[in-house]
């Protein structure tokens, strides 16, 4: 009756269903949203910017308002949000049928954006070696003749690992476009990052609102085009942009005031998960390893394989009312591994670490 794009086999599975046992009686330590995570908001002042900037009359330009673009600078098309952007890159660079390679652990969004399009992921394993790498040998091995793109994530989510200059340069070096996801970018954490920007291969680097300002819900993305043949690349896209003008009107008429109050706003999210990327190294004990954070607003924690990490995150939950993210949620390779969210507000954030500690064993 639907066709393939929808055809997920997707229950429930056993940590949402103990969560929604237990009701309000939990202490979320997986907060993404930084809209409900106590950060302080500039309010009156957002509200006036957005307010002055519903009165703008609707006049749509496929690539954005060119104010709008102007002071984002560079060659940009804007986009509703970034899932909105890989949407427009796949139909760009794809076939249904054609591949995407990517790397893992990482974000479960990308499946299910790359199936809407009918495109096949070949996912490559990263490495851990003090800190986490991209081999560009497995990246090589996973290439085929139907290969349209890589796509990183600049930094990782969850892992928080820049993609280096070496890195970027091996990659480069395999003449792919590069699809390169930055939207943690501005918020680094034991390490600074660089922007995947080159002018020898094409590149897409995402960036939007919902990160750089905190803004998730004011639905502003977009996609900086760099490198060999973008004036036809960009012309591609504004064709694909067209059919559907999806950037509201005035988000874009306000976007020049929103960029000049954002640094107050990463700033706050910034002291938020430095301070809880303290306190979690400051409390775990010697079985648990904080694994390097380089960016981001995720942690990931080592901890003793006993048994799967969707048990033990299940065992939080239905005992102590903590949820985390189980490893296996992100496709790491095996157990052992949690995220929390850095994000969390600190009061939960530092009570479910004391749990969470509690259930870890000791030896």
């Amino acid at each position: 009756m639907f066709s393939r794009r929808t055809n997920w086999n997707a229950p429930v599975n056993r940590l949402t269903l103990a969560r929604q046992s237990r009701g309000g009686d939990i202490l979320d330590l997986t907060e993404s949203n930084p809209t409900r995570a106590a950060i302080d908001y500039p309010l009156d002042e957002l509200s006036e910017i957005m307010a002055r900037a519903s009165r703008a009359p609707y006049t749509p330009d496929p690539l954005g308002l060119r104010s709008a673009r102007e002071v984002l600078g560079g060659d940009v098309i804007l986009t509703a949000s970034t899932s909105e952007a890989y949407s427009f890159l796949f139909k760009l660079l794809c076939d249904p049928g054609d591949e995407i390679v990517t790397a893992i652990p990482s974000y479960p969004l990308l499946e299910h954006l790359s199936a809407l399009e009918m495109v096949t992921l070949r996912q490559i394993a990263l490495e851990f070696h003090q800190r986490w790498e991209i081999d560009p040998a497995r990246v090589r091995e996973a290439i085929t003749a139907r290969t349209r793109a890589i796509v990183v994530v600049n930094p990782n989510n969850p892992t928080g690992s820049f993609v280096s200059p070496s890195e970027q340069n091996e990659l480069a070096q395999l003449r792919l476009p590069i699809i390169s996801d930055e939207v943690f970018l501005e918020f680094p954490l034991d390490a600074r990052g660089s922007t995947f920007a080159r002018d020898d291969v094409l590149t897409f680097t995402l960036g939007g609102l919902s990160k750089s300002a905190g803004l998730p819900h004011y639905k502003l993305g977009w996609i900086r085009v760099g490198g060999p043949g973008k004036e036809k690349t960009i012309a591609a896209l504004e064709v694909i942009a067209d059919n559907f003008l999806s950037v509201a009107t005035p988000i874009q008429v306000a976007l020049p005031e929103i960029l000049a109050i954002a640094p107050s706003i990463r700033a706050a999210i910034s002291s938020r998960t430095r301070r809880n990327l303290d306190h979690l190294r400051s409390a775990a004990i010697p079985s648990m390893r904080v694994l390097p954070v380089e960016g981001g607003w995720s942690a990931v924690v080592r901890v003793p394989s006993t048994g799967s990490d969707e048990d033990l995150a299940l065992r939080l939950v239905e005992e102590q009312g903590v949820v985390v993210y189980p490893g296996y949620f992100f496709d790491f390779e095996s157990d052992g591994y949690l995220v929390v969210s850095l994000l969390t507000q600190p009061s939960i954030f530092d009570e479910g670490i004391r749990l969470i500690v509690g259930m870890i064993p000791k030896g």
